[in-house]
């Protein structure tokens, strides 16, 4: 399974990626996350049902200092070896 995730509220400058990129690794997820210039976040996201799901209720929440308003799921495709922070867009 394959997901892109768009993720808003205060999730920049709080660790987001840093702490999706760690909890990706745990669960034996692939793909990248990133931050946007409009303040949100996004990644693409690839694994087992189990685990996409676990990544998708971990994105409500996020790090401590986030303040996650929204989580935006759609379906996706791609093929990733690990898991990247990849540069703003």
């Amino acid at each position: 399974m394959v997901k892109r995730l768009i993720i808003s509220g205060r999730v920049q400058g709080v660790c987001y990626r840093y702490s999706m990129t760690r909890e990706a690794e745990t669960l034996g997820i692939t793909g990248w996350v990133r931050n946007r210039r409009d303040g949100s976040v996004e990644a693409t996201v690839a694994g087992n049902d189990a685990a996409i799901e676990a990544i998708i209720a971990w994105a409500h929440t996020g790090p401590p200092s986030a303040e996650v308003a929204s989580v935006k799921v759609y379906d996706a495709s791609g093929s990733f070896g690990c898991f990247e922070q990849w540069p703003t867009v």
